[in-house]
C-alpha cells in the first residue's frame, strides 16, 4: 500500500498559522487570475497575511503553441525572474493557494516543483478555508525581499504525446477533465475535437475535492484511484485540457504516495497535432 504523504504536499489553515509563527516562516504565494472560461476575477481584496501576488495564467505558463498546447511550461529564465521577485529561496517552504478550490494553485505547485523547489505545499481549501477557520486576513500584498535563487527545469515527471499514448495502454493514463469533454461528441465548425486519448480513463479533477473545497480524505482518494488502476503498482500519467486541472490530480495522487507524470500540453496539444486518434464515448477505448 502506498504511503500517506499528505502533510508533505497539503497544509491546513492551522498548520500554516503555526508555520507562520515559527522560526522559519514560509514564503506564501496567492494565485491571482481571471478564469479564461467564466471571466471570473479571483479574490484580490483579502489575502493570507504576507502573501505575495502571482499571476497563474501568465507567470506559470508560456505562450500557446500548436506543439505545446494552450498553456505550456514557462520559460525557466522568466520563471526564475519571478521567483526572485517573490523572494523565494531554496531550503525554505513555499505555500501556494487560491480562492478557487486549488484549481490554479495546484498548477503553481507543480511548476515550482518542476523548477527545482523541493518543499512546495498547497493550502488545503485555499483562502475560503483560511477564512472559515477564523484566521486573520490582510488587504494588501506582502513585500518580499528579492532573492538570487537559481531554478532549473525537469524536476517533475512529464509526458509528451507519444509517451501519453503508450502509457494509456501499458500503464494508467487519467483524464482529469469533466466527463462531458472526455466523452466528446459533435463540435461546431473550426472547433477542436472532443473526446479522449484512446485508452485513457476518466478521472475528473473535481472528484478529488469535498464540497467545501479541501481535498477529500486519503482513504477515499486511495479507493477512488485503486478502482481506476492507480494503486501504486503501475506507472500513472495525467492530462486535462491544457495542464491545469491535471496538476490537481497529480497533487492528490502525491498525497497518497503515488507518483504520476503530467502531460503538460494535454488535450490542447494532442488535438493540435494532425493525425492523433480521438476516442468518443465513456469507455477508455
Amino acid at each position: 500500500m502506498a504511503e500517506d504523504r499528505r502533510d508533505r504536499y497539503l497544509v491546513t489553515p492551522a498548520q500554516l498559522q503555526d508555520m507562520m509563527e515559527g522560526g522559519n516562516p514560509p514564503s506564501i504565494l496567492a494565485m491571482q487570475s481571471v478564469n479564461p472560461y467564466t471571466g471570473r476575477v479571483s479574490e484580490r481584496a483579502r489575502r493570507v497575511p504576507g502573501a505575495v501576488d502571482a499571476e497563474v495564467y501568465t507567470e506559470f505558463a508560456g505562450p500557446a503553441s500548436r506543439e505545446g498546447g494552450h498553456r505550456p511550461l514557462p520559460d525557466i529564465n522568466a520563471l526564475q525572474a519571478c521567483a526572485r521577485r517573490w523572494g523565494l529561496q531554496h531550503g525554505q517552504t513555499v505555500i501556494v493557494y487560491d480562492d478557487d478550490r486549488n484549481m490554479t494553485a495546484a498548477r503553481a505547485w507543480w511548476v515550482l516543483r518542476w523548477a527545482g523547489l523541493a518543499d512546495v505545499r498547497v493550502l488545503d481549501g485555499g483562502l475560503p478555508a483560511w477564512q472559515a477557520a477564523g484566521m486573520p486576513v490582510a488587504h494588501v500584498p506582502g513585500l518580499p525581499t528579492p532573492s538570487t535563487i537559481t531554478l532549473s527545469p525537469g524536476h517533475m515527471p512529464e509526458l509528451d504525446a507519444a509517451a501519453a499514448e503508450h502509457l494509456a495502454r501499458a500503464g494508467v493514463l487519467l483524464d482529469a477533465r469533466i466527463r462531458p469533454n472526455f466523452i466528446g461528441g459533435p463540435v461546431a465548425a473550426n472547433q477542436a475535437p472532443r473526446g479522449h486519448i484512446p485508452g485513457a480513463r476518466s478521472a475528473p479533477a473535481h472528484d478529488n475535492l469535498t464540497d467545501p473545497g479541501p481535498f477529500t480524505d486519503n482513504a477515499t482518494l486511495r479507493e477512488m484511484y485503486r478502482a481506476l488502476g492507480a494503486d501504486g503498482t503501475r506507472q500513472v500519467g495525467v492530462y486535462c485540457g491544457a495542464g491545469m486541472s491535471a496538476a490537481v490530480t497529480v497533487l492528490a495522487l502525491a498525497a497518497i504516495g503515488i507518483e504520476a507524470a503530467m502531460y503538460v500540453g494535454s488535450w490542447s496539444a494532442w488535438v493540435g497535432e494532425p493525425g492523433r486518434s480521438v476516442t468518443i464515448g465513456a469507455d477508455p477505448g
